[in-house]
């Protein structure tokens, strides 16, 4: 047989390899584990489900993560001990004395001053021996310190009175949810924001009591305040401790949850997977380094895709961003630090050319050598699935 035989008899079963294998090689039949990109690199999305964003340094301003809170914390206005008002069913252990001997009171040298813990009654008042009823509901412990005084003019000379809280039932918050030890705090314990209290009640469960907490730590915490049947607050635990706290009062609720802030990788990376945010904030070539960075052998490094849904929950006709990264450019390792990911992004590193090729070429490879085997030997082979 000469060669140009030779050719011709091999020319045939070759083309037919060819055309099957190229002819899916932009399709599904061949392995993949992310979507074509090609579709997002038309200049055009009108017809698109989702709009198509370049990350340059002209773009890059309007996506750049938020800056970390840094201001003083929002401290109550209520302080503890004096300057809180008594309410019915408050406990209070009133003493009186006198600085004279032979009078009424003793001396705050002697014990006897003491008339025990006296309940608030529902109509706000207290009954003290030789003092009589005493209107206490809305005064400070100051306020009801001179009352008292007051009542005893033409009683006791010069006495002085001290009232202390021994109970406190009505000026505390209830914390509850993911919390070592949950149940009511007093605020009369310099408990004056949400962090006093859930640092009052043992901080979260899980471990995310501070920076250094377990797993994912505070920013895997949501923390919910409710007042009066409304909420008026749902933040992280972590953007509370950047500064974000904020001051608490009588009868408020505190409720702390697990609230995973994940996002998810793809493609050609070290490793991907789902990936917990363990920060405030998340760049996205922290992202990367998370995941051990782009796999070499594999990676497209100008094809570097963040997929991020629209507000479903606030503006439900608000459209789906591809966000477009090109890591051949130098200053796009500047872009990458500014640009801030959120919980449920999508990062997807698209394959390289040449490995597409290359998989391709294997499939050739498979279907040529089936071919070989069917003129070598005659029997029927079944194709593989590609």
């Amino acid at each position: 047989m000469t060669i140009w035989s030779w050719l011709r008899a091999v020319a045939r079963p070759t083309g037919i390899a060819l055309g099957l294998v190229v002819g899916v090689a932009g399709c599904t039949a061949l392995p993949g584990d992310g979507p074509w990109m090609g579709g997002a690199q038309g200049t055009s999305t009108e017809a698109l489900p989702f709009d198509v964003i370049d990350l340059t340094p002209t773009t890059i301003a309007a996506y750049q993560q938020s800056a970390s809170i840094d201001r003083p914390s929002i401290t109550s206005s209520l302080s503890a001990g004096g300057q809180v008002a008594v309410a019915p069913g408050d406990a209070l252990k009133v003493r009186i004395f006198e600085p004279y001997e032979g009078s009424i009171f003793p001396t705050i040298q002697k014990p006897g001053a003491d008339f025990g813990v006296q309940r608030v009654l529902d109509d706000g008042t207290i009954n003290i021996p030789f003092v009589g009823t005493v209107q206490v509901a809305g005064l400070s412990l100051l306020q009801i310190e001179r009352r008292i005084a007051k009542q005893l003019e033409g009683k006791a000379q010069d006495p002085q009175v001290i009232v202390e809280f021994v109970a406190d039932r009505t000026h505390t918050v209830m914390i509850s949810g993911d919390i070592k030890n949950p149940g009511r705090v007093s605020i009369l314990e310099g408990v004056r924001s949400v962090v006093d209290a859930i640092n009052r009640a043992g901080g979260p469960a899980g471990g995310g009591g501070g920076a250094g907490g377990g797993s994912g730590g505070p920013t895997q915490i949501e923390v919910v305040v409710r007042r009066k049947g409304q909420v008026i607050l749902t933040s992280q635990f972590s953007e509370l401790l950047a500064g974000g706290d904020i001051a608490i009062q009588k009868g408020d609720e505190i409720v702390l949850r697990p609230n995973s802030r994940v996002f998810t990788v793809l493609g050609a990376v070290v490793k991907s997977g789902n990936v917990e945010m363990n920060k405030h904030n998340l760049s996205l070539i922290e992202a990367l380094g998370q995941v051990g960075g782009l796999n070499d052998m594999r990676a497209n490094k100008t094809g570097v895709y963040v997929f991020r849904m629209g507000d479903l929950q606030n503006n439900p006709a608000a459209r789906a961003r591809v966000f477009r990264l090109d890591l051949m450019q130098p200053v796009s390792m500047f872009i990458g630090q500014q640009f801030g990911l959120q919980p449920r992004d999508v990062v997807y590193v698209t394959n390289a050319p040449l490995y597409e090729y290359d998989k391709v070429l294997t499939s050739i490879y498979r279907t040529f050598s089936i071919f070989s085997i069917v003129r070598s030997t005659g029997t029927a082979v079944s194709l593989p699935a590609f």
